[in-house]
């Protein structure tokens, strides 16, 4: 891995908005991680495997693009902030987390999502009441997927 690769790396970690980054290629293993003053609230990491070249990595959505919107203004849609497996609850025959018409407020963790075998608590990031889940338990989720509508209050 050259510099140009390296710098290569680090545009990728700064368009995906990551914090950490590990590649390892013809045993040469290169590690890059941010130090932010406020970190995400995800443990993200992005794993490449060998011979995967940052080229080869799908683009990231542009900001420009247009989302699906809820059609009612007073619902929020709480996305996915990355790839992985979506849970409700702790552990298999737990209560969920949060279940429909249950009120939530910013620092509420709503579900799990497991990515590279790390579990990440999800929060609901607003003040309301869960109108909808948009995923069944154990479903894969992709970065940006909406999973829950909540009516905003307050």
């Amino acid at each position: 891995m050259d510099v140009d690769g390296i710098k290569k790396l680090i545009t990728l970690m700064n368009d995906n908005d990551l914090c950490e980054l590990e590649v390892e290629e013809e045993g040469r293993k290169v590690r890059l991680r941010k130090h932010e003053q406020h970190p995400p609230s995800t443990g993200m990491v992005m794993q490449m495997p060998m011979g995967m070249s940052p080229a080869g990595l799908p683009a990231a959505p542009s900001a420009a693009s247009p989302a699906a919107k809820p059609a009612r203004t007073d619902l929020f849609e709480l996305k996915s902030p990355l790839v992985g497996t979506f849970y409700r609850s702790a552990k298999p025959g737990s209560p969920p987390y949060a279940d429909v018409n249950d009120r939530v407020g910013p620092d509420k963790t709503v579900c799990i999502i497991e990515a590279m075998k790390v579990m990440n608590e999800i929060k609901a990031e607003i003040e309301g009441v869960i109108e909808a889940v948009l995923v069944n338990n154990g479903e894969p989720v992709e970065f940006n997927q909406p999973i829950f509508l909540i009516r905003k209050e307050g």
